[in-house]
């Protein structure tokens, strides 16, 4: 007689090195502990001074950014269009910030960033390709409905990003809205991705391991 072996199936893996939290956060933690050191210890007036703080925290800031693109291509990964996108918007807004000294610049760049963010997934979209499916598609195999639904509900959170920065930077302390980019957007952002979890895991198509097909019974007894 002959038994069958049941072949377990596993979800694909998600490859070495994707989404490394350490690229997205790094550059933001650069930023708010600069500029809080700066706040706390240094002079009120001169070139290194509370007065110039938030240009510190910039140019640190478009470094950081520098680094994890750098990162990113030195362990031969593809880099992601949000982080293209990033690093251009930083860069264009950061490097206006310090060649005018108008920190509006530093104010207006999260804001301009979550919309492109927002615009590229809706293009993306309305042309049929799908970024957030081509950018996430190593870590979950979904069909594309679910694609379509989970990358419009990020280009609304992005948009509500936008929106709370616009209403941090005109309404607050520049202390407040230096510090929100660690206490309240990374906050949103891990509790947004902690809400689309079950949606995730309801619709992630399992996938059976290489050669699982092939051994579905076992040695006859």
């Amino acid at each position: 007689m002959t038994e069958t072996i049941p072949t377990p199936q596993t979800r694909k893996p998600l490859p070495k090195g994707a989404g490394n939290v350490w690229t997205d956060i790094g550059p933001v933690l650069a930023f708010v502990i600069v500029f809080n050191v700066m706040q706390n210890f240094a002079d009120e007036t001169g070139p290194f001074s509370k007065e110039t703080a938030i240009f510190w925290a910039t140019g640190v800031f478009m470094v950081s950014v520098c680094l994890a693109i750098g990162w990113t291509l030195f362990k031969g990964r593809r880099l992601p269009p949000m982080l293209i996108i990033t690093g251009v918007v930083v860069m264009t807004f950061g490097g206006l910030t310090l060649w005018l000294q108008d920190e509006t610049f530093a104010f207006i760049k999260p804001t301009i960033i979550n919309v492109l963010f927002a615009v590229t997934i809706l293009g993306s979209l309305a042309i049929g390709r799908n970024i957030w499916k081509t950018a996430f598609e190593h870590a979950f195999q979904m069909p594309d409905h679910a694609w379509k639904i989970f990358a419009l509900r990020w280009a609304a959170f992005y948009v509500v990003l936008a929106i709370i920065n616009e209403i941090i930077w005109r309404n607050f302390s520049k202390e407040f809205w230096v510090n929100s980019k660690l206490f309240l957007s990374i906050p949103l952002a891990i509790l947004f991705m902690a809400v689309n979890l079950p949606f995730l895991m309801k619709h992630n198509i399992e996938q059976p391991e290489d050669g699982a097909d092939e051994k579905k019974t076992g040695d006859a007894v």
